[in-house]
């Protein structure tokens, strides 16, 4: 038995659960929640047959660039990891030590912006998806090395225009949210290229 009284069994039904729930969990904080070592937590991946986070996340991410068709794969700023297009979606942005400003090696807050807004357009099922607006909230500064989770979900639609809500989290604390308002400028634009 574990520290906090779970026997092995029921260890492998709380790693599932909790890896269902949330597929970025690493294995120090699945070791964390669930009383355990590294280690133990690393034999009970390898029992249930798991990958380790960095595999989910790659896994989850080769569906998610498929159905990309507002933006390219290239113009994402972070990790796409899953994108259900008209709904929701979710990155992943790693702070380098480039994506910092020199003097107080603090994230720069464009790279937030980037990261929130680029996925707030790729969720939208359009050739043209531009942003007309957008409200935001830095809520803490982010350093170098954190992880940067951005979930975007289309909470309205009215008829090209789209309201999209950001929020972006480092592990459970929320650092940084966003109303975007996007626009839906395919037919607009197709006019435009095919008049004389």
């Amino acid at each position: 038995m574990s520290k906090n009284g779970c026997v092995k069994s029921e260890r492998h039904v709380l790693l599932t659960r909790y890896l269902a729930g949330n597929p970025f969990l690493t294995d120090e904080d699945l070791a964390q929640v669930l009383g355990v070592s590294i280690q133990t937590i690393r034999l009970d991946r390898a029992e249930l047959d798991i990958p380790e986070m960095r595999e989910r996340v790659k896994k989850m991410a080769r569906g998610a660039y498929r159905n990309l068709r507002s933006i390219e794969s290239t113009e994402i700023v972070g990790e796409l990891v899953t994108l259900e297009v008209g709904r929701e979606g979710l990155s992943i942005l790693t702070v380098t030590e480039e994506m910092t400003l020199r003097k107080t090696k603090v994230l720069d807050g464009r790279y937030l912006f980037a990261q929130a807004n680029s996925l707030a357009v790729s969720l939208i099922d359009a050739d043209v998806v531009l942003t007309g607006t957008a409200k935001t909230s830095f809520k803490r500064p982010v350093f170098r090395n954190e992880k940067v989770v951005a979930r975007a979900l289309i909470t309205r639609k009215k008829g090209n225009k789209y309201m999209v809500r950001v929020s972006s989290h480092v592990r459970d604390e929320l650092v940084f949210q966003g109303k975007f308002l996007v626009f839906d400028l395919s037919e607009e634009v197709n006019r435009l290229e095919n008049s004389p």
